[in-house]
């Protein structure tokens, strides 16, 4: 299960990239929020009914038991309204979910977690819950939450009962449309979702049919079951039968089962997901005055091979301008760009250009916040500036360094361009399983080559590539 999950990382992280990503959410991915799961929901209904929510499994059918009874959904939506409109707070799985660049969520929850969290990362969602917002399209927006159970603002529209169920297409018909297409061609992630919902199991066949059997592949991420959390073997064991049972029947509409012990174990998923993903994005950070042991002509030449040839990997390159080095990063990387006629310039290059005038300190804190990021890998090169007709260490290199590591980001100082970056590199070496956990014999040489400045630039550089391809596998 390991290697499995481990080629889902690699194979998502990259559909993320493709911008062929979903997310599909249950339940289950907000009550980490404080939300309750749909079995603690029914739990006052049932009781009222004189029924037992512990020995109940069709929960739909305890709603629509209410309804027959009370012929009313008031008390029902005062249920949604008590539980879904109080005040949440986001887990770390939505904080990961909302900083990567998925552009599709769907959800059956009522909640507006997913929503919230992404207007929090600065990005703007366009969310729809009712069929007149299918037809409108947000201004600029980063990402489309589809709510196919509707929203806790409008409880009397949502689906909650048999009734709505059983007239969920032709009530909210081109829902069924939009997730159908969004399955032909992304691919989805299913987290927090037990997968009961009778709609969505129409919605799964349906698209397996059309495709005569041979749907796109999707993942979801179930928990083990485990044998302290059942009262005898032979509850275990039915259990572990069931859920054997039920993963291979999903197999059948594309869905390839991840299993993990721990619910904890999915958040360590997103985190490799998102690193695998950010190691797309190198971010380089440098100035120079004075190049040191090199010639000016040969770094320059150094730094624009260095832009280009991350350009032609299929790195994203994160740049601030750097003084005497930032005009030749976007020399080299828009060379590259122009010539491959494959990538649109804002895909492969992102600048921060810092602003100038009173105030700059404060906003080039927020700036070096914000452009670092973006990125999984960060790059040191010299790093000096003049300062009274010297040259002195630039301490905004320093900051860079501090902030991409306080991120959590690769750090690799090229130690032998000397000034601040000499001094990172040796930082990091002096330190280096912290830095580096798990890395190999080979790598820490490589890693400990760049610190030699016999070598020339141009060595440099493909110990630079290479570090960068051995990361792929750390």
């Amino acid at each position: 299960m390991e290697r499995q999950i481990e080629i889902f990382i690699d194979t998502y992280a990259k559909e993320i990239e493709s911008e062929n990503a979903a997310i599909f959410a249950g339940a289950g991915l907000s009550v980490g929020a404080g939300f309750v799961n749909w079995q603690e929901l029914m739990k006052p209904v049932a009781h009222e009914l004189g029924l037992d929510v512990a020995l109940e499994h069709d929960l739909i059918s305890i709603a629509q038991y209410h309804f027959n009874e009370k012929q009313s959904r008031h008390e029902l939506n005062k249920i949604l309204i008590e539980q879904f409109a109080r005040g949440h707070k986001a887990t770390e799985n939505h904080t990961i979910l909302g900083r990567l660049p998925i552009r599709t969520y769907w959800t059956t929850n009522y909640d507006r977690v997913i929503e919230d969290t992404l207007k929090t990362l600065g990005r703007i969602p366009d969310t729809k819950y009712t069929l007149d917002q299918l037809k409108l399209t947000k201004p600029k927006r980063d990402a489309v939450v589809y709510k196919l159970h509707g929203d806790i603002e409008h409880p009397d529209d949502a689906v909650l009962t048999k009734d709505d169920y059983e007239h969920f297409n032709s009530t909210r018909g081109p829902f069924v449309t939009a997730l159908s297409g969004d399955l032909v061609s992304k691919t989805f992630l299913f987290i927090g979702f037990g997968f009961t919902d009778p709609n969505l199991d129409y919605i799964l066949s349906r698209v397996r049919i059309s495709l005569h059997s041979k749907p796109r592949t999707h993942y979801c991420i179930f928990k083990k079951c485990e044998r302290p959390a059942y009262t005898s073997e032979e509850s275990f064991r039915y259990a572990e039968l069931k859920q054997h049972l039920a993963i291979n029947d999903l197999k059948r509409f594309g869905i390839q089962t991840l299993l993990v012990e721990d619910y904890g174990h999915i958040t360590l998923i997103l985190r490799k997901i998102e690193k695998r993903f950010r190691c797309n994005a190198v971010f380089i950070s440098g100035s120079a005055y004075d190049y040191g042991h090199f010639n000016q002509s040969e770094s320059e030449h150094f730094v624009y091979n260095l832009s280009r040839r991350l350009i032609a990997k299929g790195y994203k390159i994160v740049s601030g301008f750097g003084f005497g080095i930032g005009g030749h990063v976007i020399s080299g990387a828009l060379q590259q760009i122009y010539e491959e006629h494959g990538e649109k310039l804002h895909d492969q290059l992102m600048l921060r250009p810092f602003p100038q005038g009173v105030g700059t300190q404060k906003q080039w804190e927020i700036y070096r916040q914000d452009m670092i990021s973006y990125a999984g890998i960060a790059l040191f090169i010299f790093g000096n500036k003049s300062e009274n007709g010297k040259t002195v260490d630039a301490i905004g290199v320093r900051q860079e360094f501090e902030i991409a590591k306080n991120k959590g980001l690769i750090l690799l100082p090229i130690g032998a361009t000397g000034f601040i970056s000499a001094e990172l590199w040796n930082e990091v070496f002096s330190d280096f399983m912290a830095f580096y956990p798990g890395a190999s014999d080979d790598f820490k040489r490589a890693f400990k080559s760049l610190n030699d400045t016999s070598k020339n630039l141009d060595s440099h550089l493909g110990t630079i590539l290479m570090l960068l391809e051995m990361l792929k596998k750390i």
